[in-house]
């Protein structure tokens, strides 16, 4: 059965494939409701590149953390996530090494955002940073066409 991606976001369906940071010890594993009301003029090809950028923009609020002052790094990092999001259903870590990404992507741990961002909100990819890091920009929003412009000889 196929569902329009907007009936999808309409019902909370889970964009991303990814969870909410816990507070708690244990890492909670609540959906992060991700409803990228998607402009129907974006072509197909584009439509995961523009998922998992309003995800990274919706988290990065919801965290407090920021992008990286070096936008190209971010736009890499969600096309990396659109990317993988596509192929393995999930969005794998882009910036690691995997023996075999079908496996990781089931097992979850690296799926973004990772345990490790979740946990301790550090970010190996440099899409989330904290204040504290040196590295942080100002922006927690990006648009589509920036990702694009940045990633176009990729």
């Amino acid at each position: 059965m196929s569902v329009s991606l907007s009936a999808a976001c309409s019902r909370g369906v889970l964009a991303a494939g990814s969870f909410r940071p816990s507070r708690s010890s244990r890492a909670a594993r609540r959906p992060l409701r991700v409803c990228a009301n998607i402009a129907t003029d974006i072509p197909s090809e584009l439509r995961s590149l523009e998922v998992m950028r309003k995800f990274s923009e919706q988290y990065a609020k919801m965290s407090g953390t920021y992008f990286c002052m070096d936008l190209s790094v971010t736009a890499v990092v969600i096309k990396g996530l659109a990317e993988h999001k596509d192929e393995l259903g999930a969005p794998l870590c882009p910036c690691r090494h995997y023996d075999d990404k079908q496996a990781e992507a089931e097992q979850g741990f690296w799926n973004c955002p990772c345990v490790p961002m979740r946990e301790r909100k550090e970010c190996h990819c440099m899409l989330f940073l904290t204040e504290d890091n040196d590295f942080r920009g100002e922006d927690q929003t990006m648009t589509l066409e920036q990702v694009v412009e940045a990633t176009k000889d990729m």
